[in-house]
């Protein structure tokens, strides 16, 4: 059968169906099946489910067949221009294999594939005149400077900039965000011994990797040490308070704590500061000379306090 045929009788099974729910409160997929003649039971079933994954129709709690209803969406669904994206919207297809982001992945790893065909994987299918890929492009080039920013965006806030983030595909980038975010969380607690921190730029660009999320996500000053061996690799990191720097938050006996049960010899201290400046403070100064003295008691040495902030870092032992 010639594409322009398949595509055609397609649409016609698409619009058969949509007529048939549409003057319907709730209907299950064997009611739906009555009023149609072209579409088949299987794709009455797909078509229903896609609608509900789209947040188009909703399930009724407590049915004993699946029932649907319409969402408060349906005021503004325009049938044929959902037909239209689904016949045409994933332009993906019509490009050549060995370029479809899908592929190249497979092919490549995930690491060669630039951002636009990492969130068109996401996106997964367009809309007409707009295809995963070019709205994958569209977000990418938004947020080329700060890619950080796109987990801030509501689903609203997304599709204004590109009408093919469906609210699935909002779903769907933002759990990519979050696994993402969780992996590297994940591969900081167990990577931590293959760093050295046997001096200030090693520390520096350790907590540049490790407390990224501090510069990003923090909206209050966070206090943490990573307790050290012997040889000054890292063995852990330990979250100590939340809240303004000072004395009366940070008592050396919950600093010192984790590193005595860990048997550490020395920890550095790591904190942010959510204005951006690094710049210590005379509290910064005040805090790290009580845990230097602190430490010297007990034999556990402070090696230096790191400060991370959106405009660099800044250790208090170089300064």
């Amino acid at each position: 059968m010639p594409p322009s045929s398949a595509v055609k009788e397609r649409r016609e099974k698409y619009t058969e169906v949509l007529r048939a729910i549409q003057d319907l409160d709730e209907f299950t997929t064997q009611e739906v099946r009555l009023h149609c003649v072209e579409a088949k039971a299987s794709f009455i079933t797909r078509l229903l489910k896609q609608l509900h994954r789209e947040g188009i129709l909703q399930v009724r709690d407590g049915s004993e067949h699946e029932t649907y209803l319409w969402t408060g969406l349906k005021a503004s669904f325009i049938d044929e221009d959902w037909i239209s994206r689904q016949l045409d919207g994933d332009q993906v297809t019509q490009s050549p294999l060995e370029e479809r982001p899908r592929e190249r992945l497979l092919k490549l790893g995930a690491g060669n594939l630039r951002t636009s065909e990492l969130l068109a994987i996401l996106i997964r299918s367009g809309r007409k005149g707009e295809s995963a890929v070019q709205a994958g492009q569209r977000v990418a080039n938004r947020f080329s400077e700060r890619l950080d920013s796109l987990r801030s965006l509501s689903p609203i806030e997304l599709k204004k900039i590109s009408g093919a983030v469906s609210e699935v595909a909002y779903c769907q980038i933002m759990a990519g965000i979050e696994l993402g975010r969780r992996v590297a969380e994940s591969l900081q607690q167990h990577g931590l011994r293959q760093d050295k921190l046997n001096c200030t730029a090693a520390a520096i660009e350790y907590c540049t990797r490790h407390f990224s999320r501090l510069v990003v996500d923090a909206c209050q000053e966070e206090f943490h040490i990573v307790t050290l061996d012997t040889k000054l690799q890292p063995i852990s990191i330990h979250q100590i308070t939340v809240g303004t720097l000072d004395s009366s938050l940070v008592h050396p006996r919950e600093v010192f704590r984790p590193a005595i049960r860990e048997a550490a010899s020395s920890i550095l201290l790591v904190h942010n500061h959510p204005s951006g400046d690094p710049t210590p403070s005379s509290q910064d100064r005040a805090v790290t000379e009580r845990l230097k003295r602190a430490g010297e008691l007990i034999g556990i040495q402070v090696i230096d306090h790191i400060i991370v902030a959106s405009r660099g870092c800044v250790s208090l032992a170089e300064n």
